[in-house]
């Protein structure tokens, strides 16, 4: 499982785990529980480029959200992904 450290939410960090585009497993490290829980069940199973266009740009405070920081994480993701497919 990998670890994206959030920036300006409550939650401190998201686990979540990638296969084959599609995100087979999320967690929340501190948040309101049962909205990070929410969105991570919502979340899992989908294609990560379905999360990323549901989730991007929901905002809470400070201009993110829990749920814009995933959508960021699997960016980051698709990010290096494609960047290691290029090599």
């Amino acid at each position: 499982m990998k670890t994206y450290k959030t920036q300006m939410t409550c939650a401190q960090a998201i686990q979540y785990e990638v296969q084959d585009g599609v995100l087979t497993a999320c967690r929340f490290l501190g948040g309101c529980p049962g909205n990070t829980q929410g969105v991570a069940r919502l979340a899992v199973g989908r294609p990560v480029n379905e999360v990323i266009k549901l989730l991007k740009g929901i905002q809470c405070r400070g201009g993110t959200s829990c749920p814009d920081q995933l959508a960021r994480a699997l960016e980051a993701e698709v990010s290096a992904s494609a960047g290691i497919a290029a090599t």
